[in-house]
């Protein structure tokens, strides 16, 4: 059975796509713990970033760089903390999520709400400081 991510990739699901590449694909985090929460993944379905070959690994995270740059480009925040969980979806991926201070990142915290409207429009902003 495809993930959820491998749906959203497929387009049976929609997103606030942000980037996407023969290989990768990146989209805001529809519950995200702050302002251009992230997520970017591999194409190919392998449940456990470990599992990647060294090669895929190595271009998910330049890939994931590129995109932290135009987040940090939109949103005003002092970093972009990085988090691999895996645990919640069994699709690698990794978050890329703005913070200001290390609390941002506890996923335990609440999650912020945004309008359709406004994430669809941080998704092109961010989509359009790519290099």
């Amino acid at each position: 059975m495809a993930s959820i991510f491998t749906k959203i990739i497929k387009g049976e699901i929609p997103c606030y796509k942000i980037a996407e590449n023969e290989r990768f694909f990146a989209f805001l985090d529809i519950n995200p713990l702050t302002k251009g929460h992230t997520l970017v993944i591999p194409k190919q379905e392998i449940d456990y970033i470990y599992d990647l070959d060294d090669t895929t690994l190595s271009d998910l995270h330049l890939f994931a760089k590129k995109v932290a740059k135009a987040i940090e480009k939109t949103v005003t925040c002092k970093r972009i903390a990085v988090a691999v969980i895996g645990m919640e979806v069994p699709h690698a991926h990794i978050h890329l999520i703005p913070i200001n201070k290390e609390s941002d990142v506890l996923f335990t915290n609440p999650r912020a709400i945004f309008s359709s409207v406004e994430m669809t429009a941080l998704a092109k902003e961010i989509n359009l400081k790519l290099d």
